[in-house]
């Protein structure tokens, strides 16, 4: 059991998503960075799909009452056990009965992933316990926790090694790297030069629904089509040229023209941008992007 002393600015219960829905206009939605929370999952010894929580900016006050076997990964975030203990990322985390475990703001990045041992235990929705916020199903009654709520765990308490996670390199400074989408051919020099060479920056309006940018204008000879399917990490140019980058909890159909894609191994860089950071782009072919769609978290013992 975690029970929730304090919440966070947006803590989601979330699992690896609902995909094989779009027909009914559901995304696949799920953790921003499955591997992230797959790894946390495994250094407590969980499937890869148990739920965890997804938590963004500034994170909550949680206790727990029987003690538990916890992990955290992804961007650091200001940590401390209530009893003083250090909180260690990317590893298993053995917490006492009646600790808390006190997450703060992030120090870098925008999300990081805790795991316990068990998983949470709410109601699968098609599938999935994942959080989809627009619709207020799955997680947590299909919300953000607050304070007061109880989380159920899972599953029986057994031993854990220590074990520690070691995640894959991310060159933060670098663009963010597309393929082509449908519609890059509707896009004339300028507008891909604009796109290319330009700066942009994260608008406080995004969200798990899309990635704002404000930055140079992006032209294209035509400004909407009839709706096409399309993906988290889809970069969707409307008529001011203002891109949009698709999010998790995006639609799964869209009416703007498709520049080009976030490639795969890009993807937990775009979950870590927050409002205010620099963006920049550049483009890889499709072999490339296959190519580097490889990284893993390796899982070692700790010391």
């Amino acid at each position: 059991m975690i029970e929730v002393l304090r919440a966070g600015v947006c803590d989601l219960v979330m699992d690896r998503g609902r995909p094989g829905h779009a027909a009914l206009g559901v995304p696949a939605g799920g953790a921003a960075d499955p591997d992230a929370l797959a790894a946390a999952n495994r250094l407590v010894g969980n499937p890869d799909d148990a739920a965890g929580l997804e938590i963004t900016l500034a994170g909550p006050r949680l206790r727990f009452p029987a003690g538990g076997v916890a992990a955290i990964t992804g961007a650091r975030f200001a940590a401390r056990f209530g009893s003083g203990g250090q909180v260690a990322w990317n590893e298993t985390l053995l917490i006492a009965p009646g600790d808390t475990l006190d997450v703060g703001a992030a120090q870098d990045g925008c999300r990081c992933w805790l795991a316990a041992q068990g998983g949470i235990a709410v109601p699968a929705v098609m599938g999935s316990r994942s959080t989809f916020l627009p619709a207020g199903f799955g997680g947590h009654a299909g919300r953000a926790l607050k304070r007061g709520d109880v989380l159920a765990l899972g599953g029986e308490r057994h031993p854990v090694r220590r074990l520690r996670a070691d995640p894959p390199a991310i060159d933060v400074a670098s663009p963010l790297r597309l393929v082509a989408g449908p519609q890059s051919a509707w896009f004339d020099d300028r507008g891909l030069a604009a796109l290319f060479a330009g700066s942009y920056r994260v608008a406080p309006t995004s969200d798990r629904r899309g990635v704002r940018l404000n930055g140079p204008a992006v032209t294209h000879a035509r400004a909407e089509l009839p709706s096409q399917g399309v993906l988290p990490g889809a970069v969707q140019v409307p008529p001011d040229g203002q891109p949009i980058v698709l999010g998790w909890d995006g639609p799964v159909t869209g009416g703007y023209p498709v520049v080009g894609a976030v490639i795969t191994a890009d993807l937990p860089r775009l979950a870590q941008l927050r409002p205010g950071d620099a963006l920049r782009f550049s483009t890889v072919d499709v072999a490339v992007a296959r190519a580097l769609a490889t990284g893993e978290w390796s899982i070692e013992e700790a010391v």
